[in-house]
């Protein structure tokens, strides 16, 4: 489609995106809800673990950012000071989510070293997850346990070290994207959600899954989730084994996608119950609106950034944006949280709305490629 019509239906989407987001902080004051059901953000369903507070205020900051109206902005900042506690959280692998997308981008705002201080002390936390035999941050599950998602989550670690000038964090940042690359991403460029180590020894054992079909199979979230995480980590190691990853695994999910850009759950189940998961598809435009500025290929530049649009084109029309959809308080319909234990598929699901935005965003120029110099500032250390 042509460009100009493109950007127009971007602009309607974060439109239709505030109106859903007035709603939710109106309704549900002071709630971070995961995923809907039958498109209602209050129910009673399981939360599985407690990963997902930092979209909601990530999303009241993209309001204001694509605004400046500065009722989006208190917003934003309140449902930022809520989690703020949860930098010293030892529970669960995913800091990165929680601040990245609140605390890091108030940062970017302002420059007060108070709030970077909360961002820095998130990476520190984080980094306390780290395995030395193994050689891997582990997961919420378990000691022996490696996710594909933390790769989304390292970035906060990475940039601790690079503001801190800790070697030590920067250590452990780089060596757990080097065990994720070598257990948990395939030869063909798809990735197991799960890795299984000795805890004894650090030896791998074996891929699984608690997401996809199966162990060996490539769950979509989790390839998104890789192609993002590792072009992140190349924007701040800039180690070429990193750039490649990425690009082995946003390679793979466009071979495997159909034309329109959106994946099932898991593209190796014979026959998916659901033909789509929006969410996946959300992280994987604008992971790839960020690896089209990182490749050093000017053709596959062209085809990240091509694709990249290809999959918003599809997620701003009805089927997928809830615009036409009476009574759905989410923003993007057809999302999955976790089909195997049957929460959220089929819904709207915090991460892929704000996922979606952030890539509205970028196509909007707001944030364009210094979105991702920000993340890395190209690789440089204070030491």
């Amino acid at each position: 489609m042509e460009h100009d019509d493109l950007v127009e239906k971007c602009h309607r989407a974060f439109d239709f995106a505030g109106a859903q987001l007035r709603h939710l902080v109106d309704a549900y004051p002071e709630t971070f809800p995961m995923y809907t059901g039958q498109g209602r953000w209050k129910h009673g369903g399981e939360a599985w673990t407690n990963w997902c507070e930092g979209f909601l205020g990530g999303q009241l900051w993209l309001m204001y950012e694509h605004t400046g109206d500065s009722w989006w902005r208190t917003k934003a900042e309140h449902y930022s000071r809520l989690i703020e506690h949860r930098q010293a959280d030892r529970t669960v692998h995913d800091l990165g989510f929680l601040f990245w997308p609140t605390w890091k981008r108030w940062y970017d705002l302002t420059g007060d070293p108070a709030i970077q201080a909360v961002v820095i002390e998130a990476g520190r936390t984080l980094a306390l997850r780290f395995k030395e035999k193994g050689g891997y941050l582990r997961s919420f599950v378990a000691d022996d346990s490696l996710f594909i998602d933390i790769m989304m989550n390292v970035n906060v670690i990475f940039y601790a070290a690079q503001q801190a000038g800790d070697e030590e964090l920067w250590r452990i940042a780089h060596q757990h994207c080097l065990t994720t690359r070598r257990t948990l991403v395939r030869g063909d460029g798809s990735t197991a959600h799960e890795g299984i180590f000795d805890t004894e020894t650090g030896q791998f054992l074996r891929q699984s899954t608690h997401q996809g079909w199966r162990g060996d199979s490539s769950w979509a979230r989790g390839q998104a989730w890789a192609l993002y995480g590792f072009g992140t980590a190349y924007a701040f190691a800039r180690d070429a084994r990193f750039l490649s990853t990425a690009e082995s695994c946003a390679n793979y999910y466009v071979e495997r996608t159909p034309e329109h850009g959106v994946p099932p759950n898991d593209w190796d189940e014979p026959h998916p119950s659901f033909p789509y998961e929006s969410s996946a598809a959300a992280i994987a435009a604008s992971g790839l609106w960020n690896l089209a500025g990182l490749t050093g290929d000017p053709a596959r530049a062209v085809l990240y950034r091509q694709y990249a649009l290809r999959i918003l084109n599809t997620l701003t029309g009805p089927e997928f944006l809830a615009v036409e959809t009476p009574g759905w308080e989410g923003i993007l319909k057809h999302g999955t949280y976790h089909q195997r234990k049957g929460l959220g598929v089929d819904e709207s699901v915090m991460w892929g709305d704000y996922f979606f935005l952030e890539g509205l965003s970028k196509v909007l120029g707001r944030q364009g490629d210094k979105g991702t110099r920000r993340q890395g500032a190209g690789g440089d250390r204070k030491w």
